[in-house]
């Protein structure tokens, strides 16, 4: 499997946003600080609004929990 990176470049390249949700997600799972966990949380709340995905409330809860709403 690519590693992450490699993969966010190739979902952004092929304009799949759904992807992307779930993409920067992990990436924010696997962050080394709360500011670079919630960059990635918030690029995927974005594309997660942007598409109506499931995953919209999920996010919001997250970025809230660490007071960036």
């Amino acid at each position: 499997m690519k590693p992450l990176d490699a993969q966010l470049l190739a979902a952004h390249a092929a304009g799949d946003h759904w992807g992307l949700v779930d993409l920067y997600a992990q990436a924010a799972d696997q962050a080394n600080d709360v500011d670079a966990a919630c960059f990635y949380l918030t690029h995927a709340y974005i594309f997660a609004l942007e598409q109506n995905h499931p995953a919209c409330n999920a996010l919001y809860q997250r970025l809230l929990a660490e007071g960036r709403v």
